[in-house]
């Protein structure tokens, strides 16, 4: 079948097809201002030529950012299955060419690059992988590769794929390690840093159903699954993210009860962690590492303990100001009280980028609750309620990109 064929061919064309950008789009989506007018835009574009690939991408995006993940994701496959190649510049595109590998997903499946790159000089060249990477004479020229897959509580297959692929690559590669990205599961990092006296990971252990079922039952206790777990403990389906199916779980009643509500076959157990402040205050920081630099990227402040930024108490004034403060200081503050565990992670991680969501406790250790390299940064919040974000995230941006253009320089890839 001679469209079929045509259609495979393309699909593996190293011709990138044109992307307006997870930047882009997710700023139109928070602003709302020009959102109808780019979605008819797209629209328009696929009823001229239904294999207008790039087209197709960026709708996909569009739903999964208003919240239809399901059908985002099934128009991402239409768009893959025609091109596995997609190209967004930012500013000029002149100052460094990105090659990103990507795993077909939802918006927390990979390192979201276009974030970071905002404002920028830069060419981002994205190549969705199915199965091992091409060889590079295959692929797009480039000034330097960035492995941008994150771990998934599948098993990371994406990952496991891939092997050393990136072992003799003639680019320098940004997380270039398959097997650290996929280490960083919430269960694996911590068991790393289990008894660390900087810092804490509360106990956590991935379960089978029939394995809470039995705790649920009294057929056995907490210390069947793991040794420091007691009541309470926090609860959530594999795979869940941003709190979802996430539950505090107070005894085997209350586990019982939860099962009953949750269908998933696997879960992550882990020890209830209270991090209140002295005020009683719950306090969430999302730190991202740039060649082992420290840079905050939100605080959220709230009187519950499941804190996430957009449930969080933010739209209270004196909530923005603390973080507006800790944003401020964060370097000689919060950074400097916390460098050496902030050593102790970067060294076990062994990764150019990764974020953690973390937290302090009152005798000034750090808590780690997630590590992950696909943890969303961004510069997207109104100007008006958060003016302190702006500076704060254009330095991180600018920072990430001089860090990787030092990184292709010292292979003498780009002229001083």
């Amino acid at each position: 079948m001679p469209h079929q064929t045509a259609a495979a061919a393309s699909a593996t064309s190293p011709h990138p097809a044109t992307s307006l950008g997870l930047a882009f789009l997710g700023r139109l989506v928070f602003e709302g201002d020009r959102l109808g007018d780019v979605w008819n835009d797209l629209i328009g574009r696929l009823t001229v030529d239904a294999a207008d690939a790039g087209a197709m991408l960026d709708l996909s995006t569009l739903l999964q950012m208003r919240g239809d993940r399901e059908g985002g994701l099934k128009l991402q496959a239409s768009a893959l299955a025609l091109s596995r190649c997609y190209r967004t510049t930012h500013g000029t595109g002149q100052a460094l060419r990105i090659l990103a590998f990507m795993a077909p997903g939802d918006l927390m499946t990979n390192t979201p690059l276009d974030f970071l790159l905002e404002g920028s000089d830069v060419e981002l060249t994205t190549w969705y992988l199915d199965g091992a990477v091409p060889s590079p004479d295959r692929l797009p020229d480039h000034d330097i590769a960035f492995l941008a897959i994150s771990q998934a509580d599948d098993g990371s297959a994406a990952l496991a794929r891939l092997g050393a692929a990136f072992d003799a690559w003639p680019r320098p590669v940004v997380n270039g390690f398959p097997d650290r990205i996929a280490a960083l599961t919430r269960d694996g990092v911590a068991e790393t840093f289990a008894g660390h006296p900087l810092v804490v990971c509360p106990a956590t252990r991935r379960v089978e159903r029939a394995g809470l079922d039995a705790v649920a039952r009294g057929h056995q206790g907490l210390a069947a699954l793991h040794p420091d777990l007691a009541w309470p403990v926090i609860v959530r389906p594999i795979g869940s993210h941003a709190g979802k199916g996430l539950e505090k779980i107070d005894d085997a009643a209350a586990l019982s009860a939860y099962l009953a509500g949750h269908t998933a076959e696997a879960f992550f157990i882990a020890a209830f962690f209270d991090y209140a402040g002295a005020d009683g205050l719950y306090r969430k920081l999302r730190v991202v590492f740039v060649a082992g630099r420290p840079y905050v990227a939100h605080m959220a402040v709230s009187e519950r303990w499941m804190v996430h930024y957009l449930n969080a108490d933010m739209g209270r004034p004196q909530n923005r100001a603390e973080e507006a403060a800790m944003m401020a200081g964060f370097d000689k503050g919060f950074a400097a009280r916390h460098a050496e565990a902030f050593a102790a992670l970067t060294g076990a991680f062994g990764l150019d980028y990764v974020g953690i969501d973390c937290a302090e406790t009152l005798d000034g250790r750090l808590v780690v609750f997630e590590a992950d390299v696909a943890m969303i940064v961004h510069a997207m919040d109104s100007a008006e309620l958060y003016p302190y974000k702006k500076p704060a995230m254009t330095k991180l941006f600018a920072d990430f990109v001089t860090a990787l253009t030092a990184k292709v320089r010292r292979r003498g890839r780009l002229a001083a």
